[in-house]
């Protein structure tokens, strides 16, 4: 669920941080945490990209949403 994608290449952390959802964008990283290890919440959820090379934090800052960004 949390590293799988959609036809875009997005993972449900980019998506709902694309979609500057704080709330759920932290249930999210809670049940991560609590589902994935160290190295696959650093290099999966945290770093990975989308088909257009765009990580979940450029996503967020495109947006301009400092509450995400936090």
């Amino acid at each position: 669920m949390f590293l799988g994608t959609d036809k875009d290449g997005m993972t449900a952390w980019q998506y709902t941080a694309k979609r500057r959802n704080s709330e759920i964008l932290e249930k999210v990283w809670e049940w991560a945490e609590e589902k994935l290890t160290t190295e696959e919440l650093n290099n999966k959820l945290i770093l990975d990209t989308d088909t257009d090379g765009m990580t979940a934090w450029h996503c967020a800052a495109g947006r301009s949403n400092s509450e995400i960004l936090e």
